[in-house]
Order: C-alpha cells, then structure tokens, then sequence
C-alpha cells in the first residue's frame, strides 16, 4: 500500500527465524534489550519459562546484521534491579554491535503491575544516558514528557526543560544556551530551586536533568 511500517517488538520471539523474516519488511523496527545478565533480565522482564536469553540476544544480533531498514533499540530501567554502571556497561557493549539508529532510555511512566517498581533516580539516568555515549550510541531519553524537545522560543527556562526532559545538558552548555537566549542564572536557580531541575555529576562533568519525580507529581 506504499505506506510505511514501523514495530515496537519486546524480542521474545526474535530468535525464530520465520519471525526475523516476516520482521525484515518493515521499515522501523524497536526491539527491547533491557538486560544481557540472564539474572536481571528475569527480574526486570519476569520472562515466560520457555524463553532463552542467549538465544533471543543472539536472534537480534541475527536480525540486526540483515535488516535494512532503520532500526532502535529501547532500554527500560526500573530502580533497584537494572540501573546500574555494570549492567549499563553491558547493555551498550551488546547495543553496540547490533549498530541501532537510535538507543532510546525509558522509565516506567504508567501504573506499573508491581506497585514496587519505580523510574531510577536522576543521577543513574544521567550515569545510563553517559554510559550509552561513550559507547558511541546515539541515545536519547523518554522519560514521559510529550512535547518538542529542540524548539528554541526565546524562554530560557521552558527551553532548557524541554532539551533536559530527553537530554542531560552540561554546564557549559547550559550557560550557552542562557547567554543565548538572553537570559541569567536567577531562572536557573529558581528551577533549581523548585526542584524542576536537578544538577548530577558524572566523571567530573555537572549535568542539569529535568526532575521526573517533580513532574509525576505534579500531573495528578
């Protein structure tokens, strides 16, 4: 019909290889790679008993070598179990070979099955979103905020939410984009300051995030 198609999969079934042939005529492809330690990835994805890790990993790495459309990767972290440096080093070497378009870094947004499960804090999205650059991925966070993260309208502090919202921001580039727009430290303390915004570190470096916790909060 001329008209593209894009799926979201969770991988299951990848490793078949009828499936990975029906899933190369798409033109967009997601898959969902939220662990490669079989231990976390039973806690993170409480997998049905006859799934294999080994075998899925190894179905995407299959895919990923054939397909010739555009094709991401998402990442979902859950506080406590997959947010941590070891398994974001893992998961970006692995990510690396399958060579995705885009990494995409997601939380838990909506009323999760397990009312324990909760997004991680700032600082280890921010250490996950450092993780995956130097790795050499292209990532990006969605973290539930719905909007256009890269529009420039003049407002320092709507437009340094909205990049922060997808996005950590250096120091540096912060204070750029503030002389920039014309604008001073007084609105960036004051998003401090009303826990917009939270300042993390990472190998030295100050990062500015916008803060998740405040916007759950705030949209009920």
């Amino acid at each position: 019909m001329g008209i593209p198609i894009a799926v979201i999969t969770n991988s299951s079934l990848i490793d078949i290889k009828e499936v990975r042939n029906e899933l190369s005529a798409a033109d967009w492809v997601s898959v969902k790679v939220d662990a490669v330690d079989k231990q976390i990835w039973h806690k993170v994805d409480r997998p049905h008993g006859s799934l294999d890790l080994d075998k899925i990993l190894n179905g995407l790495l299959e895919f990923s070598g054939k397909f010739k459309g555009n094709l991401v990767t998402e990442t979902m972290l859950v506080k406590g179990i997959n947010d941590t440096e070891e398994n974001f080093c893992q998961v970006s070497a692995f990510l690396k070979k399958l060579n995705p378009a885009n990494a995409y870094i997601t939380i838990p947004t909506r009323p999760p099955a397990v009312e324990s499960v909760l997004p991680p804090e700032i600082k280890e999205l921010n250490n996950a979103y450092q993780i995956f650059k130097e790795y050499n991925l292209d990532v990006e966070l969605i973290t539930g905020y719905e909007g256009n993260a890269f529009s420039s309208t003049g407002d320092f502090a709507e437009d340094l939410l909205n990049i922060t919202a997808v996005h950590p921001m250096r120091e540096e580039a912060v204070i750029e984009l503030m002389k920039k727009e014309n604008s001073d430290e007084e609105v960036l303390n004051k998003l401090l300051k009303s826990n917009r915004l939270i300042k993390s570190e990472y190998n030295g470096k100050t990062y500015y995030l916008r803060n998740l916790k405040f916007e759950r909060a705030n949209s009920h």
